[in-house]
């Protein structure tokens, strides 16, 4: 088996997941004002909210995974976008959007999505290949959709 990820039915994972991605949607949404207050809301402790907040999403379809958002952070540096880019290319994903915020302290945070088209089999690869560039302190995927 290939990948990383693997889409299960939510009743066999244990129940703390679903409400890790419940309070990311109270957050998201405006529903809570903190993270104090939406695992209050939803039955986790913090810690509980803090260790899985970046492995627990919602995916609202997952039929047909058609965009992709990547976020990194990157050194302020000539070609290291570049170089990203040139790794997407390589993947034939199309770049829909880059957002970068300009550098603190020699780094930049920037968000790409990408379009994947119907083939998305490979966007792990991809990640993999783009966590290894010179330049990269964060690769991380936010999303798909």
């Amino acid at each position: 088996m290939s990948g990383k990820y693997l889409v299960v039915d939510k009743s066999i994972l244990p129940s703390y997941c679903e409400k890790v991605a419940e309070a990311r949607r109270m957050l998201d949404d405006g529903t809570a004002k903190d993270i104090s207050e939406a695992v209050k809301l939803v039955g986790i402790s913090r810690s509980t909210y803090y260790k899985y907040r970046n492995f627990v999403k919602e995916m609202s379809s997952v039929v047909y995974r058609r965009h992709a958002m990547i976020s990194m952070m990157m050194h302020h540096e000539v070609g290291v976008l570049y170089a990203v880019l040139k790794v997407i290319s390589h993947y034939s994903y199309s770049v829909w959007t880059i957002n970068q915020n300009p550098p603190v302290d020699g780094k930049a945070n920037v968000v790409i999505t990408l379009d994947l088209g119907e083939d998305s089999d490979e966007l792990d690869d991809m990640l993999s290949e783009i966590e290894r560039i010179r330049g990269l302190s964060r690769v991380q995927l936010l999303g798909i959709d």
